[in-house]
């Protein structure tokens, strides 16, 4: 339990992380921008044109989810100044209790709206799609891509996200050979795309005999989930290649029964996306068609953040297959970004979905 010139120097620390948000996240801009937003929606002739109106419910939400927890942060921060004052003058040690509790779950929630404030990308509100593929090493890398699974699932689950399976490979012996997945939410793919690279595991192989370490690759990549009112991009059906194939993984009676699965290749680009854990064929495309819009989207702005490092004669490429973070459990226990160079001793908490500090480090970054 704090003492109260501890818990003083907390809040004023608070204080003081908080006014930093309200400078990141433009609190004043974003209340003018959600007053012209409201007045277009009460506009006449708004629903006229479902496309756009779309669009600007879109940008609604995630400035309202903002406003409001800026609003509420704000209250509980003039609450824990006030019970502060109360237990000064009373000495009452559960209330003092109560607060210290209040102090780190306020810091902590402050914390997470800075985070917020750096999601100003065109699609960071949107959900995220997620492809894990195990890199070279058979059974030992097919167990890493699980291991990686299972840390983003549960990394969704402490956000409340949804998780949806899209497509699935199970690895020949053991693990996963390749998982594509939606994590659905606002806001999953700001977060989410911090960690869209190759991911390095060193461990002693528990499917070694001999015991020898181990070092596995497996590779992540990260797209965001387009609505379509998200839509700007135009695909010409000439250059697009369907296959349907039978389903091979985990997804109820249908699977194997009939070829449903679909796989589209992108011709003029190379880009291959499949689906084949919806219920039909038609709703596996709609999904492959979803995917295969966001790869070309991040495409799009991949080259664009290129000639703009190019025109600042920046030296330094951007590899989006670059390796960014090593977990090594032998010989000793680490977590280590490398574009970040945050890391952390704590390779449990890290594989049981603690995350934040490597994605607020890359956003704080980037």
């Amino acid at each position: 339990m704090l003492t109260t010139d501890e818990a003083k120097q907390s809040l004023t620390e608070i204080k003081t992380l908080l006014k930093e948000a309200e400078a990141a996240l433009g609190v004043d801009t974003l209340k003018t921008e959600l007053a012209e937003l409201h007045a277009q929606m009460e506009a006449p002739g708004f629903w006229d044109n479902i496309k756009e109106a779309h669009k600007v419910n879109k940008r609604v939400k995630p400035i309202e989810d903002k406003l409001e927890q800026f609003a509420k942060l704000t209250q509980r921060l003039e609450d824990a100044s006030v019970m502060l004052e109360l237990v000064v003058e009373s000495g009452d040690e559960e209330m003092a209790e109560e607060l210290s509790g209040e102090i780190v779950s306020l810091r902590r929630d402050v914390s997470e709206l800075r985070l917020k404030a750096l999601l100003r990308g065109e699609y960071d509100s949107n959900g995220a799609i997620l492809s894990l593929h195990a890199g070279a090493g058979g059974t030992e890398a097919q167990d890493w891509v699980e291991m990686l699974y299972r840390m983003y699932t549960r990394w969704a689950e402490r956000k409340k996200y949804t998780l949806k399976v899209l497509d699935f490979l199970a690895g020949d012996e053991a693990g996963i050979k390749s998982v594509t997945f939606e994590v659905i939410g606002l806001n999953a793919y700001g977060y989410l795309k911090a960690e869209k690279g190759v991911h390095r595991l060193v461990r002693i192989s528990p499917f070694d005999a001999s015991a020898r370490r181990h070092t596995s690759f497996a590779s992540l990549d990260v797209m965001p989930d387009l609505e379509d009112d998200d839509d700007d991009i135009e695909i010409n059906p000439d250059e697009l290649r369907v296959d349907t194939y039978r389903s091979s993984g985990a997804g109820g009676q249908h699977v194997n029964k009939t070829e449903s699965a679909i796989r589209i290749t992108h011709l003029p680009t190379g880009i291959v996306v499949q689906c084949q854990n919806e219920r039909s064929q038609i709703q596996n495309r709609e999904t492959a068609m979803r995917m295969l819009k966001a790869k070309l989207i991040e495409k799009r702005e991949s080259e664009k953040m290129s000639q703009i490092q190019e025109i600042k004669g920046e030296m330094k490429k951007i590899e989006w297959g670059s390796q960014i973070r090593s977990y090594v459990f032998h010989p000793y226990s680490m977590v280590k970004d490398h574009r970040t160079g945050e890391e952390t001793g704590n390779v449990a908490a890290v594989m049981d979905g603690e995350l934040d500090a490597f994605i607020n480090a890359y956003l704080a970054n980037s």
